[in-house]
């Protein structure tokens, strides 16, 4: 998996090339600013992104506004999102393309190697990761329809999904069995109003449902 990564501190850069190349991703490109990020997502060759969602010049949102017209040019190209502080603002509009293959991650995290690296390949593959410090802070923020349907349960259940867990992971936090797990998961499809489709990507569209502004 060739990745872009962008990250303007020199240190966190470093350590994360060497992170995710000892974990068998290719950095082919590593940036420190928006310009070269850009540019960098820009490569064809390019199958995947983690990056900073503040950049130089101004430390704003350059980073998130890269991933959003990379993802507009190459849609559901797998973006993983870093920051230092909870932004939901920032999540939900990285979300609100309406496909999966995003992640966004507090970078706390990435000290836990294992499953920052597994978050990434979940995103690369596909799927979303949110973190739950973001989760907390959009469940906070959501009372409208079709979201009002669910349960407590089943809050609890797509809160989960939205970081990514399996069926099994939930499960096991949640002191349940992985039926009783499927059950509210097929609740959460049906109250959101997701039928089967021919992909069943039911739950990204579920996570992106929730998120959704």
């Amino acid at each position: 998996m060739r990745l872009v990564l962008a990250e303007d501190s020199a240190l966190l850069r470093v350590g994360l090339t060497q992170l995710l190349e000892s974990r068998g991703f290719e950095i082919l490109h590593a940036v420190d600013n928006a310009a070269a990020l850009d540019e960098a997502l820009a490569d064809p060759a390019a199958e995947a992104a983690v990056l900073d969602v503040r950049m130089p010049p101004t430390f704003t949102d350059e980073g998130l506004r890269a991933a959003i017209t990379a993802r507009e040019a190459r849609p559901g190209f797998p973006v993983m999102v870093l920051s230092q502080y909870v932004e939901a603002l920032y999540a939900r509009e990285l979300f609100a393309s309406g496909t999966g293959a995003v992640g966004y991650l507090l970078k706390d995290r990435v000290s836990d190697v294992a499953e920052f690296a597994e978050g990434v390949r979940r995103v690369a593959s596909g799927g979303t990761v949110l973190d739950p410090e973001v989760v907390a802070a959009v469940m906070a923020r959501r009372h409208e329809e079709p979201l009002e349907r669910l349960t407590p349960r089943e809050r609890e259940v797509l809160a989960q999904m939205a970081e990514g867990r399996s069926n099994a992971a939930i499960a096991q936090r949640m002191v349940v069995t992985e039926k009783a797990v499927a059950k509210h998961i097929n609740a959460i499809f049906t109250k959101l109003d997701l039928p089967v489709d021919e992909d069943d990507h039911r739950r990204v569209r579920a996570v992106l449902a929730w998120l959704r502004v």
